[in-house]
């Protein structure tokens, strides 16, 4: 059984700096897509940026230019480095990872980000 465990997130001040991390175990290894979502309360869950096998990575636009995500295969652990932060990035971050991009078979439990502006 595969399990996905968020950690890092807390509360920060707006242009603060956070990083997540997303520890698998069990069956994804290097192979697999690894994403991060993000839920605001009242809004839908939204996509914020994903990295695949090769190290090809994808962002939302939003985040462009502040976040970055990287992955250690040797850990099974998969990163997001959050710079800039803004208010409206407070929301609930999950992890996720399935055998190819988009097609998540596997999801943490979140880790809560607030950003007090």
């Amino acid at each position: 059984q595969v399990q996905l465990v968020e950690s890092g997130g807390g509360l920060v001040q707006t242009v603060a700096s956070l990083r997540l991390s997303c520890a698998a175990s069990g069956r994804p290894g290097s192979s697999y897509a690894m994403c991060w979502f993000r839920q605001a309360p009242g809004k839908e869950r939204e996509f914020v940026g994903s990295i695949n096998w090769s190290g090809s990575r994808y962002y939302a636009d939003s985040v462009k230019g502040r976040f970055t995500i990287s992955r250690d295969n040797v850990k099974n652990t998969v990163y997001l480095q959050m710079n800039s932060l803004k208010h409206k990035d407070t929301a609930l971050y999950y992890c996720a990872a399935g055998p190819q991009l988009g097609q998540y078979e596997f999801w943490g439990q979140g880790t809560q980000v607030t950003v007090s502006s």
